[in-house]
């Protein structure tokens, strides 16, 4: 039970950040002002999205753990 909240709140988390980082790219090419401000804002998205990834990365990869933790950190 508590598994299948988590993956639903897991994945409507990643995905209101997904719909926030487009918004903030439209905002950013469409509304900022000087191409100094777009580049460092396009430079802040950048390292946003990495946060992004990697977070998801070590969410999937503890949930891979925590299934298989019963066989030793071994598949079968």
């Amino acid at each position: 039970m508590f598994g299948k909240v988590k993956k639903v709140f897991f994945t409507s988390m990643f995905g209101i950040l997904y719909v926030s980082f487009m918004a903030q790219i439209v905002y950013v090419l469409g509304w900022a002002q000087g191409i100094e401000t777009k580049l460092f804002y396009m430079g802040m998205l950048a390292l946003e999205w990495l946060i992004l990834i990697a977070a998801r990365y070590l969410s999937k990869r503890s949930s891979n753990t925590a299934q298989y933790n019963g066989f030793n950190g071994r598949r079968r």
